[in-house]
This record gives structure tokens, sequence and C-alpha cells, in this order.
């Protein structure tokens, strides 16, 4: 899989299976989802859907896929996979497939993991802006969402306060920054300070380029999503899960 996500939940399985796979709560804590829609069951076939995909900011667009679950692993895991595709003449992404796993934890939680990869639309171009762009993107969008969920089940901060907690620390920091940088060009001012105008001087840019280290690259609050916080790479190789397998000849 191109894409990889991990955390570590410490909750109910079955509460994180409801709000991962119930509609209306999956796209509350998702930062890329904006609609899903299930179409009606055929017996025997896997689940379709249709969705809406939060691209950037001022993109949604729209598509179709099919999605399946196992809820009987052997170490009492659980596995949810789908396949899409979009005919939107705006989305950069033809098609694609992933997993979700909810694997038990000896009693500390439960690891829930993605493993996903889709095919760039738009062809070499298109390949080179998901490279540098497109993907990066999607793998923060990805891990910040899954720290956002995290919270909402492990403290009770709802998906929308989390993210008014991380755009009000985001506001912080960029008024820290601001403040560093006008700061570092008012030497002329320590000339006040008189005797001690030397001193000042010197210490000034260490303390600014202190506030600044800070601001770039302190932990974020406990209280706010933050997309470091999850694993980037498996610690054993990621197997395709049998699910995914058997929507292949649906996708």
């Amino acid at each position: 899989m191109g894409l990889y996500i991990e955390t570590r939940i410490r909750a109910d399985l079955d509460e994180l299976w409801a709000r991962t796979q119930d509609p209306a709560q999956h796209r509350r804590w998702d930062l890329r989802v904006r609609e899903i829609q299930y179409l009606p069951r055929t017996h025997g076939r896997p689940r379709r859907f249709r969705y809406a995909a939060r691209v950037l900011p001022f993109l949604t667009v729209s598509g179709t896929g099919v999605a399946a679950s196992e809820k009987d692993g052997p170490d009492g895991s659980r596995t949810s996979a789908l396949r899409f595709s979009s005919r939107h003449p705006f989305s950069p992404v033809a098609e694609g497939s992933g997993y979700w796993r909810y694997v038990p934890d000896g009693g500390q939680g439960v690891r829930f993991l993605t493993g996903y990869d889709y095919r760039p639309r738009g062809g070499a171009f298109g390949a080179m802006a998901d490279r540098l762009v497109l993907r990066p993107l999607t793998g923060w969008a990805t891990a910040w969402s899954f720290d956002r969920l995290r919270l909402w089940l492990e403290r009770g901060i709802t998906p929308e306060r989390a993210l008014a907690n991380w755009l009000a620390e985001l506001v912080v920091r960029a008024l820290v920054l601001t403040m560093c940088c006008a700061g570092l060009g008012l030497e002329p001012v320590v000339r006040v300070f008189g005797e001690f105008a030397a001193a000042v001087a010197y210490l000034c840019p260490l303390l600014l380029m202190v506030a600044m280290s800070l601001a770039l690259l302190k932990e974020p609050l406990a209280c706010t999503p933050a997309a470091r916080r999850c694993l980037r790479t498996p610690v054993t190789q990621a197997c395709t899960p049998r699910v995914l397998r058997t929507l292949e000849k649906y996708g």
C-alpha cells in the first residue's frame, strides 16, 4: 500500500467500529470526507456507495465505490475495505483502494490502522503533482483525522471542538512567529536601554530565536489533534487483507 497510518486508541472496539463505520459519525472526524451515502444492498455482493471527498478546502469531488468488512479475525481483529473511483473532471485521483484494521491490543485499547493507494489522474504531470503535493497532504490529513478520532474517543473532545482547538493553536503560533520576525528588525530600538543596550542587543535575538523555535517545533497541546502522533511506517510488513482482495472483481 502506498500510504500507511496507525494510531493506538484506548477505547472499546465496538465503539470505535461504530464511530468509523457509521457515515454520519465518520464525516465528523475525517477531514477528507464530505459525505458518504450507501446505496441499496444487493444480496451476495459488496455494498456500494457514493461519496464526496474534500481534496482541498475549496474543492470537493464525487465518486462511487464498493465496501465490505470482516469481523471474525483469529486475534479478535476486524477489517473493512473499499475500492473507489471518480469521474469528476477536477478529481486528481482516478481510482484507489484501501482498508482499515482494528486490532485489540491486549487490554490497552485498539490499534487502528489503514493502508491505501490510488492512481492519480493527469499522466506524467499528475504523477509529479501527486508525489510532491497531493500524497504528502493526503497522508497528513489522514493522520490528523486519526488523532482527532482518538481525542473524541479517549477524552470526549468532539471533532468540532478539536478543530477549533487546532485553529486557535495555529493562530497563536502564527502570531508568535510574526512578532518574533518583526522583533528581529528592531535593533535600533535597543538604544533606549542606554548602558544596557549592548547586552539587550545580544540577548534579544537569542530570545526571539528560542520563541520562534518553540512556535515551530513544540509538541501540540494534548487537546489538539496532531498528525505527528501517528505512526507512518508499519513495524512489520503490511499485507493486503483478504477482504480487500475479494473486492477486486467489483472495482
